[in-house]
């Protein structure tokens, strides 16, 4: 992984950790899930929240995570084996066998689509050799998307003591999939036709889980999920707009009021949120000097976007951009390298921070300008301007 990935993740983390500026415009809704959660994706900011932060099962969101690995591990014509162990998983709708092939892509979707639980071992397996190694994997990438509360035992998210997370937590992994075209395709499809490789007269007519698909405007995903423990868990996003949200619902009374929540939640949002405040990436352009550098300066500008969502009760007005830099960094310096951030602040509240990257590459080497910046670098916060101006 690299560093800026590293640094937009944990980035992530930290916003969807607070909920930012207080909200009160719209009814805030009632939910009857014990646990819930409501987020902007483009930001992670956090709409809404019922307990959280408090660890539950998951139930077959799990396969969220499943399946991004999938996708960034097979390509999607590879062959899958079905072994015996994954045929034999319980609440498989897709009655797999032993022996069974599917493409990678015919497999997720059907897993996806049905929550086939034996298809979640079998993509288990293919990739790690067994559940247990699998089961680290998700693991360590929950950690590095940031998740603080979660712990996976399994691929399917079968009843398990140690296999749990947060409505948080959820919504952290599913905006990391959401960001991925192959898993909203699959997440988005409504029906299906899988085929099978072997047996190759083999096709199956599949129904997603997900009723808010088609019904509710702008729905495009996620997952389901229920076992008895669990109670009924939804992860449900939407789109209207350059608006789009997602709500995650957890140990619901049953397999209906999850998407009740769901839509109670997805509606007091798009209620909320009335526009995206934007500042175009092209547009912020920065110079940090450079000691034993082939140049004095390197130009840095922002990773990405910075974006927040503006509510229905916040003047644009009010938001305001510092750049967190240093006065200056060593050569060399690549492309793409993070040296700070920007922050957009609301009333002087830090409300989204966007990784700051370097535009060009710098060599090590001597240059005057580097030259200069050694020789000023004791006093570069007094000579800072008059530097800029001598190596423009």
């Amino acid at each position: 992984m690299t560093r800026l990935k590293i640094f937009t993740g944990l980035i992530f983390s930290l916003l969807i950790l607070s909920a930012s500026v207080v909200m009160a415009a719209a009814k805030t809704p009632t939910i009857a899930a014990d646990s819930a959660i409501l987020i902007e994706v483009s930001t992670g900011r956090v709409i809404f929240e019922k307990n959280a932060d408090v660890a539950r099962p998951p139930a077959s969101m799990t396969k969220m995570m499943t399946c991004i690995l999938a996708l960034e591990y097979f390509f999607p014509y590879e062959e899958i084996r079905i072994s015996a162990n994954a045929a034999a998983v319980e609440d498989s709708d897709l009655e797999l066998r032993a022996g069974d092939v599917l493409t990678a892509d015919e497999l997720l979707r059907g897993m996806m689509l049905v929550s086939d639980n034996g298809g979640a071992e079998a993509v288990a397996e293919n990739i790690s050799g067994d559940v247990a190694r699998f089961a680290d994997l998700m693991n360590e990438k929950a950690t590095d998307i940031g998740c603080t509360n979660t712990h996976f035992e399994n691929p399917h998210g079968l009843p398990s003591n140690n296999h749990y997370s947060t409505a948080r937590d959820m919504a952290k992994i599913a905006t990391y999939c959401m960001r991925n075209e192959n898993f909203r395709d699959i997440v988005s499809t409504q029906r299906e036709v899988i085929h099978w490789l072997n047996p190759s007269d083999l096709t199956v007519k599949v129904t997603n889980s997900n009723h808010l698909l088609g019904q509710y405007k702008g729905a495009n995903g996620i997952k389901t999920g229920w076992t008895r423990a669990a109670g009924g868990c939804l992860a449900a996003s939407a789109k209207r707009g350059e608006i789009e949200l997602i709500a995650i619902i957890m140990h619901s009374t049953d397999t209906v009021t999850r998407f009740d929540d769901a839509k109670k939640l997805l509606d007091y949002g798009f209620e909320r949120v009335t526009k995206i405040h934007e500042i175009d990436k092209d547009r912020v352009e920065k110079k940090v000097f450079v000691r034993d550098g082939a140049q004095g300066t390197v130009a840095v500008g922002l990773s990405e976007d910075l974006t927040f969502p503006l509510l229905d009760d916040e003047d644009e007005i009010k938001f305001t951009v510092t750049y967190d830099l240093p006065k200056v960094v060593s050569a060399r310096i690549s492309t793409g390298d993070v040296i700070g951030q920007a922050i957009l602040k609301y009333d002087g509240r830090a409300v989204a921070k966007v990784p700051m990257v370097a535009c060009e590459n710098v060599m090590r080497g001597w240059s005057v300008g580097s030259m200069l910046v050694g020789w000023t670098e004791p006093i570069i916060s007094v000579a800072q301007d008059f530097l800029l101006v001598l190596l423009a």
